[in-house]
């Protein structure tokens, strides 16, 4: 294998992002590799431990990819490596779509699920990650395969495993009466903790480019059911995660001025949110603007003085804001400020006065219907008419004009 390494480890490592599991094994591995540690014994050894992956999954034909299903609605792709013939790359299990409550509660029925246990198995269900048809982890795994068995028409076989595949413990009916609580929940626990300290890494590097990697498997299952009703649910969660996110974005060199504002919509879009349907999008702004945030207004890598400058700037875009006052208000000289600034922000004082002072304009030309000398005053410029030649310095438009294009 060592000339595709690199190929199926990135293709490992895309689908473990993807929170679907991706492993190797060997044809000689025992069955039970493919469950998580402890669940056989904790469900009263339902699955016979001498079963191996080859027993278990017959004879695997070279150059051919299996999909299966089980009697959950869950789905696997397997196919066996050409390195000495008896290693086998198993993925899943993932589903096609999300699951919902009443769904669970059937599924549950049907598996014969008791009911202290249907919690916990719908803990499970919920934390299966969802990849619809188009995902492009299909469309990497094919080309994978192409390059794997040089050949772009390798073979696909659908294999229906409902009475077989081992996809969760809890759907036999032999396993044992004797529940451990904390046990059962520890895969939904460590999955869901994962996934909050993926996000929380995210936020604190603004990386908003993993937002659909993030939420491509969120539903109302995601969260932890503490009250009975689902939509009080989904606004617990959205607090500790507003909380979380605002944290994050903490560290990654956000300050307090611009959380503040962020945090505080948040709590009441939250508490405004009426529909259970509507909390995925509001998850996925939540994790947006806080990312923003962490890219616009990161002071990680400045100096203090140079922090205190842009806060004192952005707080008050009508006040006196002059390099002479600004380096006073730190007890420090202009020159000592106007090269720091410089040389941290690639920008003089007085250039990113103007620039955000324009920006703010822009906002206010759009979002409002105040009379341009307002606007001007808002962004602490009394003279009107200078105003209008620098806003038109800056953009190429007049006020006027610029309001005109936007309407």
């Amino acid at each position: 294998m060592a000339l595709y390494e690199r190929e199926l480890q990135f293709l490992c490592d895309t689908f473990r992002r993807n929170h679907v599991s991706a492993m190797i094994l060997s044809c000689h591995d025992p069955i039970l590799s493919l469950l998580p540690a402890g669940w056989n014994s904790v469900f009263g050894g339902v699955i016979d431990p001498d079963l191996t992956v080859s027993r278990f999954l017959g004879t695997l034909l070279p150059q051919t990819l299996y999909r299966a299903s089980d009697n959950l609605g869950l789905s696997y792709l397997y196919l066996l490596l050409p390195s000495m013939e008896d290693e086998v790359l198993f993925l899943g299990p993932y589903r096609s779509a999300p699951v919902s409550s009443g769904q669970m509660w059937e599924l549950g029925e049907q598996m014969r699920v008791p009911p202290k246990a249907q919690p916990y198995f719908g803990e499970y269900l919920g934390a299966i990650p969802v990849l619809p048809e188009g995902s492009p982890l299909f469309t990497m795994l094919n080309v994978f395969c192409e390059r794997l068995w040089a050949n772009a028409s390798f073979a696909v076989v659908d294999v229906n495993r409902e009475q077989s595949l081992p996809a969760s413990p809890l759907s036999e009916s032999s396993r044992s009466d004797e529940l451990g609580d904390i046990l059962v929940n520890m895969r939904s626990m460590e999955q869901r903790y994962s996934f909050e300290n993926e996000l929380i890494r995210a936020v604190v590097h603004g990386q908003i480019h993993k937002e659909h990697q993030f939420f491509s498997f969120f539903s109302e299952q995601t969260f932890e059911k503490r009250t009975a009703d689902p939509l009080r649910n989904a606004k617990n969660y959205d607090i500790i995660m507003n909380t979380l996110l605002r944290k994050a974005a903490e560290e990654g060199g956000v300050h307090p001025v611009y959380l503040d504002r962020v945090s505080s919509g948040f709590a009441l879009k939250i508490e405004q949110l009426s529909v259970l349907s509507e909390n995925s999008a509001l998850m996925r702004e939540m994790f947006r603007s806080y990312c923003r945030l962490v890219r616009k207004h990161s002071m990680k890598s400045l100096s203090l003085p140079v922090q205190k400058t842009i806060l004192l700037i952005d707080s008050d875009l009508s006040a006196n804001l002059t390099l002479r006052t600004l380096a006073q208000q730190q007890n420090v000289s202009s020159g000592y400020l106007a090269t720091l600034f410089k040389r941290e922000t690639g920008k003089t004082v007085t250039e990113y006065i103007r620039e955000r002072r324009m920006k703010h304009a822009m906002h206010l030309l759009t979002t409002t219907g105040l009379q341009i000398q307002t606007v001007a005053l808002h962004c602490g410029v009394m003279d009107v008419q200078y105003f209008s030649k620098m806003f038109k310095r800056q953009t190429g438009m007049t006020p006027r004009e610029y309001r005109e294009s936007m309407r």
